[in-house]
């Protein structure tokens, strides 16, 4: 065997035992006995003391140092592990383990401390994993990633070449404009009517397994589950996606399910080729949000979708306090302020993200400390929003990614709102008779185009070259704010 097929075949075998870390992390969040956490945690810890053994194997280095790339693939193939190996080579193994065992008990944690209501309880616990990944980071930046800024450093894992000073120029350009927007929608005379009625659960996870098969979702190859907070998991050829049920509520379920289905299609649309090495799966979270914030908002929140998805639950549910699809139409797109970001309007919804961004930058930089992070989210919800928190699960115990240390993750959030506009504009001129399918249910040939222009490619290109050879133009926040000016101004008569 040449050098480069000697290390592809070793990076089969590690990606398929991350696939199986991944599969405990999805059992852990889906069906795991409670109980059953603390010895989890150490399932974990000796999981990663496995793979980070393996991604810093000094062989591998050997391997680049000789091999050969047989094509443009390949050569990239190589990038990218060579990138992983360098980044890997500087955390230390028991640093890892360390980061896996704490991070996988923190999350039971967390989740009973946002039932109850008690920061407290979740406290020593988010200190240990800020701790770590504050360590983590620092290690990082003194291996040469992130400019040697350590949340930087982090933030290059979920989205590369990012910066923090680019992510906050960026938010810089886009909060006057959806500040001033939510200021005309909120001072507008037209309010959307809210649904009532009662949405018993069952209904609902049915309507969420048409909503899943509506955008494509490969039933043969996943599956729909329940959690606490939902996310998808896995890649290549078993891509799972979960969703949760308020019986108040159906549109957390729904767009909930629409949104995790758009991570699950792009894992499940990467060319085969590409099963078990460096390419098969997102070649970023911004990229991978620019998929399920175009299923969930531009589609799924779009007039002709909303049309369908009203006469569907109509028949499913009955009355629903709405009278027609386009009372219907307003209400799934109110315009409010609100607590929970996963529940936000388009217009909101980067607001909510760049509290998280600016909070978690100072936390990994040592500005805002642990004990202080409470007091600092309420007061800048306050002020962004005009609303108090009422609770903790309304504040800062409402999300699960600090407990599970994705600090660097949030950004990639309204990076990908941002690549979902320029995809959703390049979209609707391929594909002009695009509503009429939406009308029908048929989110097909959005699908398909997605699956063409970005999905198959996984992680081939560069994040924003995957983004600009879709749409045929450089991305940038334009098309998102134009899309989100032009959608609510016709709601609100603006």
């Amino acid at each position: 065997m040449t050098a480069f097929a000697e290390l592809m075949a070793f990076q089969r075998e590690t990606e398929a035992l991350a696939q199986i870390a991944g599969r405990l992390g999805w059992d852990q969040e889906t069906v795991m006995p409670k109980g059953a956490a603390e010895q989890r945690g150490e399932e974990m810890g000796a999981i990663e003391g496995v793979l980070h053994a393996r991604r810093t194997d000094p062989k591998i280095g050997e391997w680049l140092a000789a091999a050969k790339a047989p094509d443009a693939a390949g050569a990239r193939a190589l990038e990218l592990i060579r990138r992983g190996f360098e980044r890997n080579a500087c955390i230390p193994s028991k640093l890892a383990s360390e980061i896996a065992r704490v991070t996988s008990v923190s999350q039971g944690i967390w989740a009973e401390a946002r039932s109850r209501n008690d920061v407290a309880h979740f406290l020593p616990t988010l200190e240990r994993v800020v701790a770590l990944k504050r360590e983590a980071g620092q290690a990082l930046a003194a291996g040469g990633f992130g400019g040697g800024d350590a949340y930087d450093a982090l933030l290059d894992d979920y989205e590369p070449g990012a910066t923090g000073a680019g992510i906050a120029e960026m938010f810089g350009r886009m909060r006057p404009r959806l500040v001033s927007l939510r200021e005309r929608i909120l001072g507008s005379d037209r309010k959307a009517k809210p649904l009532s009625g009662h949405f018993a659960h069952d209904r609902q996870v049915g309507l969420a397994r048409d909503l899943a098969t509506a955008f494509g979702y490969d039933w043969n190859r996943g599956r729909l589950d329940l959690a606490v907070h939902p996310f998808s998991s896995g890649s290549g050829n078993d891509s799972r996606i979960t969703t949760r049920v308020v019986e108040t509520d159906p549109f957390n379920c729904i767009y909930s399910t629409v949104h995790e289905v758009g991570h699950a299609c792009y894992e499940l649309g990467i060319d085969q080729a590409h099963l078990l090495t460096p390419l098969g799966a997102g070649v970023s979270m911004g990229v991978h949000e620019s998929q399920s914030r175009i299923y969930e908002n531009q589609l799924g929140r779009s007039r002709a979708f909303a049309s369908w998805l009203f006469a569907r639950m109509r028949a499913i549910f009955g009355d629903m306090g709405v009278a027609d699809a386009d009372e219907f139409y307003a209400t799934v797109n109110a315009v409010q302020p609100g607590f929970i970001r996963t529940e936000a309007d388009e217009v909101h919804y980067n607001l909510h993200i760049m509290m998280r961004f600016d909070l978690e930058r100072n936390l990994i930089g040592g500005k805002l400390a642990v004990a202080d992070l409470e007091d600092a989210w309420n007061t800048r919800f306050g002020a962004d929003f005009g609303v108090a928190v009422d609770r903790p699960a309304h504040g800062m115990l409402q999300d699960v990614h600090w407990s599970v240390g994705l600090f660097g993750y949030f950004p990639t959030y309204t990076l990908g709102n941002v690549y979902a506009g320029c995809l959703h504009r390049a979209l609707r001129a391929d594909v002009p008779d695009l509503d009429a399918h939406l009308a029908e249910g048929n989110a097909k040939p959005a699908t398909d185009w997605l699956r063409e222009k970005v999905q198959q490619f996984g992680g081939l290109y560069e994040p924003a070259a995957v983004i600009e050879r879709a749409c045929g133009f450089t991305p940038s926040e334009g098309p998102l704010l134009d899309y989100l000016e032009a959608k609510f101004s016709d709601l609100y008569g603006l």
